[in-house]
């Protein structure tokens, strides 16, 4: 290995020119663990050498070690089990924590409403294609529960905006049973940066129009009937639709707020 090469394993020197900046020494070991996972193919519920981690192994001091595990231990990729058996093992990371650790890069810059929209408009009629005909009974049954929740007409502001959540919740059910988990995990993600957006949240605490509100509970019991005849292409339709009275909706809603 040239001296280069060392330095740049070392992240002591930018990569292909790159101007990051110097990265502490427990998050470069906590990558170089991270890697060995990925490159040794361990599974969750895999036993993490213990030579990986030895301090001589990885050239660094014990206190430092266990700053690196630290990190891989936040993000959910290792777990520590004490007692007989006890050791390092691969985690599971956890959905909903991945997609708070993600929204907390928008907090300070959310994205607009219709770059979110943008995204949904695409993804989200594949998503219900890729559902259509593959629904059990007790699937079926939870999303039709989650239309339950919003169907009255809301009697106080609080009221309105738990059941405008609930037609998030619609979506969010749909996105878990998506046989794609990474398309299922990027529609989550898009409700969840809807849910957290304060100018959204203004939105969904103003009282909405009743018939806006039956046209957004008729595309969503539509959809369930596309879904459970096998319908692909009606059930992309449908969704596609709803997309696009969604954004138009909540455009024109931003637009009179910020008036």
């Amino acid at each position: 290995m040239s001296i280069q090469d060392d330095l740049e394993q070392k992240d002591l020197v930018p990569r292909h020119g790159s101007t990051r900046r110097r990265r502490k020494r427990p998050d470069v070991i906590a990558e170089k663990v991270r890697d060995q996972i990925i490159t040794a193919d361990l599974r969750v519920g895999d036993r993490i050498p213990a030579d990986w981690v030895l301090p001589e192994t990885l050239n660094a001091s014990r206190g430092t070690v266990r700053e690196a595990l630290k990190i891989l231990e936040i993000e959910g990729l290792i777990i520590t089990k004490t007692g007989p058996g006890g050791g390092l093992f691969v985690s599971a990371i956890d959905p909903e924590d991945a997609i708070r650790f993600l929204d907390n890069l928008f907090l300070s810059e959310p994205p607009s409403i219709p770059d979110i929209y943008s995204l949904r408009r695409q993804l989200e009629p594949e998503l219900a294609a890729g559902l259509a005909g593959k629904l059990s009974d007790a699937q079926f049954s939870h999303l039709q529960s989650l239309i339950y929740l919003y169907e009255d007409e809301p009697t106080s502001a609080e009221e309105e905006y738990r059941q405008r959540l609930a037609e998030l919740d619609f979506h969010t059910g749909l996105a878990a049973l998506s046989e794609n988990r990474l398309l299922g995990f990027v529609c989550r993600f898009l409700h969840s940066l809807l849910q957290d957006k304060s100018e959204c949240r203004a939105i969904y605490s103003e009282p909405t129009p009743w018939g806006k509100r039956e046209m957004g509970v008729g595309y969503q019991v539509q959809l369930l009937r596309a879904l459970k005849q096998g319908d692909r292409q009606e059930a992309g339709r449908i969704m596609r639709a709803h997309m696009i009275e969604a954004e138009k909706f909540m455009i024109e809603r931003a637009v009179l707020l910020r008036k």
